[in-house]
């Protein structure tokens, strides 16, 4: 496989497994130097790699690094934020209520993970039901 094709194909798993971090190549690539730059920078309408013009990272970006970092269920992080935004999908949400959302679940898993596994253990108990 040929670099450019290594590069992309990592760049395309980093996104789809919500992963922000860059390789050096793609990092000299969007550098200022015109000596190392190899890709054309993106223009003023394109979104950055990361989908960030304020330079945070995404909602779901944040989401899914709390998930990895506390050894959290995917699945029963999406149903207590929708029961927490109080919709019936997580995409109905507005982005007030899921950066709050954001908020409280990652300073619940600082405080006491246990508990908040305890928490997200109801919410398997009612997702079987409702299977």
């Amino acid at each position: 496989m040929r670099v450019a094709e290594t590069r992309a194909v990592n760049r395309a798993l980093r996104k789809a497994y919500g992963i922000g971090l860059c390789s050096v190549e793609e990092f000299a690539s969007h550098s200022s130097s015109p000596s190392l730059a190899r890709e054309p920078k993106p223009t003023a309408n394109q979104h950055p790699a990361n989908g960030s013009n304020n330079g945070q990272p995404r909602l779901r970006d944040q989401l899914c690094l709390l998930i990895r970092q506390y050894n959290l269920d995917p699945n029963l992080v999406k149903a207590y934020a929708v029961d927490f935004c109080g919709t019936k999908k997580l995409s109905d949400a507005s982005r007030d209520r899921v950066e709050s959302f954001i908020s409280q679940l990652a300073k619940s898993a600082k405080e006491n993970r246990d508990s908040l596994v305890c928490k997200l253990n109801s919410y398997a108990r009612t997702q079987e039901v409702t299977s």
